[in-house]
């Protein structure tokens, strides 16, 4: 695999879509409308205060993340990313690299963290991942995602210093 991460551009908004749709549609990770329109989803994930990033494996774009603050003003020194990978490209160690790259631009901006304000308690990839990555749960939200299998579950909050 000869991953590469580089800054999202306009040429890139349609292979981006075709990473967000089967997340969004899948209801199972990411609080977005399951009926999100592409315009919106990409309103949305190339927001202007989002930095969106995206992963290629030889020429192919096999993921996507935004790094932004957290909250702004007085919270703003605390990163938040959100990140999707292709499902044609799980399992390839993608995520890893995404996160990996966004602690250190976060760090090279000047964030002092990074905050996942809602990790669903069902998605344990995605939480064992952050774990190895270093965040810890700092907290436990009770039912505050409607899985679309599982019902009401959990969400956590998780957290790194930088």
């Amino acid at each position: 695999m000869a991953l590469t991460i580089r800054r999202a551009n306009l040429s890139d908004y349609p292979a981006i879509w075709k990473i967000l749709e089967p997340t969004i549609r899948a209801a199972e990770t990411y609080t977005l409308p399951v009926d999100m329109a592409e315009t919106e989803a990409l309103a949305y994930w190339l927001a202007a205060n989002h930095q969106a990033y995206v992963a290629e494996d030889s020429g192919e774009i096999v993921g996507t993340y935004y790094l932004r603050p957290n909250q702004p003003g007085g919270g703003s020194h605390i990163a938040n990313c959100g990140y999707i990978t292709a499902p044609w490209a799980a399992g390839r160690g993608i995520a890893r690299a995404m996160c990996t790259h966004s602690l250190e631009r976060a760090k090279a901006q000047g964030f002092r963290a990074m905050q996942f304000n809602l990790v669903v308690s069902s998605n344990q990839r995605a939480i064992t991942l952050w774990k190895s990555l270093g965040f810890e749960i700092v907290g436990e939200i009770p039912e505050a995602f409607h899985h679309p299998a599982q019902g009401l579950v959990a969400a956590y909050v998780m957290y790194r210093k930088l």
